[in-house]
Formats: structure tokens, sequence, C-alpha cells
């Protein structure tokens, strides 16, 4: 699905991700860990488009997609939610979910104006999709509230909820426990599962060990900008240098 092949970047001086390779199989859940500052929403931002590598390839389904623009990444089929929250805050938990099927739209300008007959039956579509992926992530009951209004975890599921709507072959999900509450991790963990019993291949960043010990079916970790180690959850919790780079290894097996 997804390889990323001797991926360097450098800002200045500062090497942030250096010669990082590893491939993410289709229908996989594959986490991507390291320590605070170690490249890994770097590494999302160079395979998203925010960021051009100064070396390297990111390969999905065999075509190099390195340097495409954000908006070429995702109708290549790659979605991403990012580490702080990025809603619009004034729009409704439906109309944020419809922003993510602006890819997929096909009815022109012309035909937006005229209200044709293809228009209003796309319109339609859409809105019978973005009810079923509210559906999906449990926010039914919460489509006609503003973004502003919901709590943290609800806010976390409408971003999910709307890159889904750009039906990716890949989601990045960057850090997406992070603020949550017990309950809302149990929850996320879950939907992150049902996300991939769908078909749907995942790259997940997250701190929260137990989230990803659980979910993912491999991992790479990543120390100052470099690959450190990459294997089965149950090789990494065991691994000595893993278990360094995280200063006791507290956080790897609890």
């Amino acid at each position: 699905m997804l390889k990323i092949e001797q991926v360097t970047i450098r800002f200045g001086g500062l090497t942030a991700v250096n010669e990082v390779d590893f491939e993410v199989k289709d229908g996989a859940i594959f986490g991507l860990i390291g320590p605070n500052g170690a490249g890994k929403t770097t590494l999302f931002n160079i395979i998203s488009g925010v960021y051009a590598p100064n070396n390297g390839k990111i390969m999905l389904e065999g075509e190099d997609i390195t340097g495409l623009q954000p908006y070429q990444i995702c109708c290549k089929g790659i979605a991403r939610t990012y580490q702080n929250i990025n809603l619009f805050h004034d729009l409704t938990v439906i109309e944020n979910v419809k922003i993510g099927c602006h890819s997929k739209v096909k009815s022109g300008l012309l035909s937006g104006i005229l209200h044709t007959p293809a228009q209003k039956a796309e319109e339609k579509a859409i809105e019978e999709k973005c009810l079923g992926l509210l559906d999906f992530v449990g926010l039914t009951g919460k489509k006609d509230m503003l973004a502003r209004n919901l709590s943290y975890g609800d806010q976390r599921r409408v971003e999910i909820a709307r890159a889904m709507a750009t039906e990716p072959k890949l989601l990045l999900l960057d850090e997406p426990a992070a603020g949550m509450n017990s309950k809302e991790k149990v929850d996320l963990t879950t939907l992150i599962s049902k996300i991939n019993a769908r078909g749907m291949t995942i790259l997940l960043v997250e701190h929260d060990m137990k989230l990803v010990m659980k979910v993912t079916d491999e991992i790479a970790v990543l120390n100052f900008g470099k690959k450190l180690a990459q294997g089965t959850p149950e090789e990494i919790q065991a691994n000595p240098a893993v278990i360094e780079a995280y200063l006791g290894g507290g956080i790897i097996g609890d």
C-alpha cells in the first residue's frame, strides 16, 4: 500500500527525518511511535504533501507521489486528521463532514448556480453519505450542533468522519487520543478497529501505548528522526533499544 523509501528532510541545520523507510501493508493498522520530537508528525506532513522531502520517495500502490500538493495527495486516496483538531467551529457537525466530500463532487459551478437535477441528486447523495458516516462514528443525534459546542472527543469523531468522507485508501491519524479521557480513549480504540474492519488501511501516530499496542498489527519506532526499530507490538515491547529510548520503558508495556 504505502512505502516510505529512505526519506530525509532537513530544516536548516536540523535533520528532522533521516533516511526513514518502512512499508504499510494493505488493510493493516500500522503504528508510528517515538518520543516527542522524534519526527513522527513531520513524516505525516511529508506523506500528506505539506512538506517535500530533501531525499527519498513516498510510494502509494506503486506510484511515486513524492512532492505532490496536499489536494493531489487527497485525490490519490490519502486522508488525515491533525494533532490539533482542525474543524470549522462555526459550522455544524454535518457541514464539517460535507467539506470532506468536495474532492468527489462531479457537478460544476454552473450546475450549482442553476440547481440542475444532476446537482440536486448529488447534493442528496452527499447528505445521505454524511449521515451514514455520522451514524458510523456515533454522532447522528448531534448533526446540527455547531462544532464548537461538542466535547473534545466528539470533535475528534467529526474530524475522523470528515477524513473518511474523502473515501481514502489510507487514513493517517495523528495523535487522535490526545486530550481524551479514559472512556473516550476506549471508544476511540473501538472506532479505529471498526474503520479498519471496513477495509481501510490506517497509519497511526499516537503516544498512548495501551491504544497502540491493542489496535496495531505492526509498529515502527522513530528516535531523533531515525527509525530505531520495527516489528509487531510484542516485539516492540521487548526491544531493549526501544525501552531505553522511552527512559525505562514504563509507557511501552503499561
